[in-house]
């Protein structure tokens, strides 16, 4: 019997705006060391991280003295291209997830395919969230940014709805929770699959 391979990935980037390391296990149990110095964004990771049973390290620093986009946008960036080299061929993986997740007045809904094809559909964020400033300094339009960098480095398709919420720290974390519990879904191995998962023979 063969020894299953190991879904990790280690990744650096490194640009005038920011440096990011990360090391990531698709096979783990949810523990997460998280600093990207955006407090916010690093709550939103370690939820990312337990729900989707990953084993995540994140270091990061930037220029946040200017504004923390470029830092959380290339963090996400290289969390999207660790999975999607983790991810590997893809043979064996369920590969699709859903997850309807609550976080008390907040509702949200997230549907995870891993294609090959990157894709998002994000609707439903109460008007003006965009602007909202959660924890200090992290917007409310990170989150949506986060999810396209996600879905584009990573080669998922998306579908993330924002079913109700008013408070903007619930609604934020209710999207990443979701997400986490679709991708777990989707990434799991599943003993019925005999390798790729579609009719093309790859993903």
């Amino acid at each position: 019997m063969s020894t299953p391979a190991l879904r990790t990935a280690s990744l650096r980037r490194a640009t005038s705006e920011s440096t990011v390391e990360l090391d990531l296990d698709l096979d783990g149990t949810g523990r997460s060391s998280i600093d990207t110095t955006v407090p916010f964004f690093d709550h939103l990771l370690t939820a990312f991280a337990k729900h989707s049973l990953t084993d995540l390290t994140v270091r990061a620093s930037g220029d946040t003295d200017i504004d923390a986009h470029h830092t959380v946008e290339d963090t996400a960036i290289v969390l999207g291209q660790a999975i999607r080299q983790a991810l590997g061929d893809k043979s064996g993986i369920s590969r699709y997830g859903d997850a309807l997740v609550p976080l008390d007045e907040a509702l949200a809904q997230a549907v995870v395919d891993i294609s090959g094809r990157p894709y998002l559909v994000h609707t439903g964020e109460p008007v003006g969230f965009e602007h909202h400033l959660i924890g200090g300094h992290f917007t409310g339009s990170l989150v949506r940014h986060t999810f396209e960098a996600l879905a584009f480095n990573a080669g998922l398709t998306m579908h993330v709805t924002v079913l109700g919420g008013r408070d903007p720290h619930h609604v934020a974390e209710a999207e990443y929770k979701a997400f986490a519990r679709a991708f777990r879904q989707a990434k799991a191995l599943d003993p019925l699959v005999h390798g790729i998962p579609s009719t093309k023979g790859a993903l």
